[in-house]
């Protein structure tokens, strides 16, 4: 049986460090840092972070120069 491959376009590449300063409610708070652009975003929750990172997956992607969220 073949695979199929499904390719959503997402092929670029980031770096993150992320610090976790606080574990409440259920969720963590931190910071994030894009290391290619040297930016760092707060962050409130965990679903917040991946969503920073999914913003800058996609302007790695695209070529975009509009970091609205990472400034």
């Amino acid at each position: 049986m073949e695979k199929e491959i499904l390719n959503n376009g997402n092929t670029g590449k980031a770096t993150f460090i992320i610090k976790v300063l606080f574990r409440q409610n259920a969720t963590w708070q931190g910071k994030i840092q894009w290391v290619e652009k040297n930016k760092t975003q707060n962050f409130r929750s965990d679903l917040e972070m991946l969503k920073l990172m999914d913003d800058a997956l996609r302007i790695s992607d695209n070529g975009e120069d509009d970091n609205a969220k990472w400034d």
